[in-house]
């Protein structure tokens, strides 16, 4: 019997004495269920640096997921800080080392709204710190509860990876979020974008799966998030194969 595509998936860290009063682990249920039910198995993968490459070692894919925090702006070659910021300093290094370390291995991959901007920056893109004041005459990025409803809607550069995946030139997706990405490198190429200009997906074409999506696919609220995340687990069931026969170039 064939073993179980495991899918690594970031937690998100709080220190509000909340939940305990000491630092604890947060995921929302939906990042686990949206990979159960594309035929993968969930693996939440604390923040160790010193375990990165184990972890590369036992996952077949990776989900980079979201949260209320921001990248420093020092990891795209900025100084001045706009807007309010608030910055995890720990999970950031941690993610950061996991992506690159991902695209070395070519290791099949999604970063969810925080996580597409962490990819974007490993491949040399910046950020625009705080699309209110960042963006001329910008939608509402950040909505209100509930998250399980469309905002707005982004339209998919033809012939995309992602544009194949949702199989239309536009959808509705939700929107949970103050920054976006700006100043893509050839490396990484646009997918999706909403009317006011600002990024809603990107691609690595140089990697054989790693999608970017601003909104938060997990949510499943189209057919065509359904359909990433099946793309996810196809993915990592080739990877994970490559790797069993010696053909794939991951490192030790």
């Amino acid at each position: 019997m064939n073993r179980s595509i495991y899918i690594g998936i970031t937690l998100d860290i709080e220190y509000q004495p909340t939940y305990a009063r000491e630092p604890w682990y947060a995921l929302r249920e939906n990042y686990c269920t949206a990979i159960q039910n594309a035929g993968g198995t969930p693996v939440c993968l604390p923040h160790a640096i010193d375990q990165v490459d184990a972890y590369l070692d036992l996952v077949d894919g990776l989900v980079i997921s979201g949260g209320m925090y921001d990248i420093r702006p020092e990891l795209y070659g900025e100084t001045d800080i706009k807007g309010g910021l608030v910055t995890k300093e720990g999970r950031t290094e941690f993610e950061r080392r996991l992506v690159l370390g991902a695209l070395q291995r070519d290791i099949p991959m999604i970063g969810i709204c925080g996580g597409m901007q962490l990819i974007a920056v490993a491949n040399g893109a910046k950020l625009i710190q705080d699309i209110p004041t960042g963006v001329k005459t910008p939608l509402e990025h950040m909505q209100p509860e509930p998250h399980d409803v469309a905002s707005h809607s982004v339209s998919f550069t033809p012939g995309t990876r992602i544009a194949q995946l949702f199989g239309a030139g536009s959808a509705e997706v939700n929107s949970v979020h103050h920054q976006s990405v700006k100043d893509i490198p050839p490396e990484i190429l646009v997918s999706a974008v909403s009317s006011d200009r600002v990024i809603e997906a990107i691609e690595i074409p140089g990697q054989s799966f790693c999608l970017g999506f601003q909104w938060h696919p997990e949510y499943q609220i189209n057919e065509g998030e359904s359909r990433v995340f099946r793309g996810l687990i196809e993915a990592a069931a080739d990877y994970e194969k490559r790797v069993a026969i010696g053909e794939h170039p991951a490192v030790t």
